[in-house]
């Protein structure tokens, strides 16, 4: 099992440092990731939040790819329907030659109302541009004079120069409604999942439907995440940046309202709510709607998040653990000491 760190690079104002400062130290904590033997770093995008949430991923991806030599680089993920899929098709490539084939592009259609109007597109096509943007990036990587012709891109006998170094280059897709699950496997890209058992199902049998065989593709989990000796220390130092990163989920999920429940989502239980909800996890007796919407966040000592994820593990196919540890305004010191803990205590604990 690949398993990688999840990097937003939020600076949020409560916590907040210089940007240039705050970029030196999370691509620094990527060189570590790779010394400490994580297998990926996943870079994520939102726009406009208060705390500068990564807007602009590819160079980011770009700038590792010069700092590190094993690890690979991979986007969880772009919002793909506010990008020019040209434009990504090239500047990805570009990222995959520096990386010498050590990226993966990972895409999503994305939910947050304030980006698409901020962007001057309406949310109702974002199905339709994810769907012509992944077929125009495949065609650009793989095919000399392409032309397409859809309801969002029109060209003829395009030839991209330079194409990636891997061939093919992997394309994930992100979802979580049915519907866009099934065009994940349609499309035959891979998955980025949020642990929900029911949504890697769909996209299993969504494949096999489309005469695909699941072994031939990942399928990746997301779970935020923090270890510390002990669960008091461990909530102690990662409470608050918790219930900061879940309060502005739960902001953008409420304000998107895209399944049942997530008016709801702006309501974001307290710490100690958070830590009782995780402590029900562990006695595996958490029936709460809002903690297993957020794929329960794990914070405790290695043990408990060993048997967490092994639990996880067991109830869905994962080819690939994306660990969210960086918590919004968390001191790179406690990041790192998290990341040295699983890499020595939980990893080898992991079935």
């Amino acid at each position: 099992m690949d398993i990688g760190l999840l990097f937003p690079f939020r600076n949020p104002p409560q916590w907040r440092k210089p940007f240039a400062q705050f970029y030196a130290e999370q691509l620094r904590q990527t060189q570590v990731a790779e010394q400490l033997g994580y297998d990926t770093i996943w870079l994520t995008e939102h726009h406009f939040a208060e705390d500068g949430y990564s807007p602009s991923l590819l160079p980011i991806a770009s700038a590792i790819a010069s700092m590190t030599s094993r690890v690979r680089i991979g986007t969880y993920l772009l919002l793909l329907p506010l990008h020019n899929a040209l434009r990504v098709a090239e500047d990805a490539a570009t990222v995959d030659i520096i990386s010498n084939g050590r990226f993966d592009l990972g895409v999503g259609q994305g939910y947050a109302v304030g980006e698409f109007e901020a962007y001057g597109i309406e949310r109702k096509h974002r199905g339709s541009l994810i769907e012509e943007g992944v077929e125009v990036i495949r065609g650009l990587w793989s095919q000399d004079g392409f032309s397409y012709q859809g309801k969002h891109y029109n060209f003829k006998n395009i030839t991209m120069v330079p194409k990636p170094a891997q061939s093919p280059a992997p394309i994930w897709i992100g979802a979580g409604a049915p519907k866009a699950v099934e065009r994940a496997a349609r499309l035959g890209c891979h998955y980025l999942g949020m642990s929900s058992p029911n949504s890697q199902q769909i996209y299993d049998a969504a494949l096999r439907a489309n005469g695909r065989d699941p072994k031939d593709f990942n399928a990746a989990q997301l779970r935020f995440a923090y270890v510390a000796p002990s669960h008091d220390q461990a909530w102690e130092d990662a409470g608050a940046h918790l219930h900061y990163m879940l309060s502005w989920y739960g902001r953008w999920l409420s304000e998107a309202n895209d399944f049942p429940g997530a008016a709801q989502m702006g309501q974001t239980p307290s710490i100690a709510e958070l830590r009782a909800l995780s402590q029900k996890n562990f006695t595996r007796d958490n029936d709460s709607p809002y903690a297993s919407s957020l794929n329960a966040p794990i914070v405790g000592t290695p043990e408990q998040v060993a048997r967490e994820i092994n639990a996880m593990t067991r109830s869905m196919r994962t080819t690939h653990l994306v660990l969210g540890m960086h918590l919004p305004g968390l001191d790179p010191a406690k990041s790192q000491r998290s990341m040295e803990l699983f890499a020595k205590e939980v990893r080898p604990a992991l079935e």
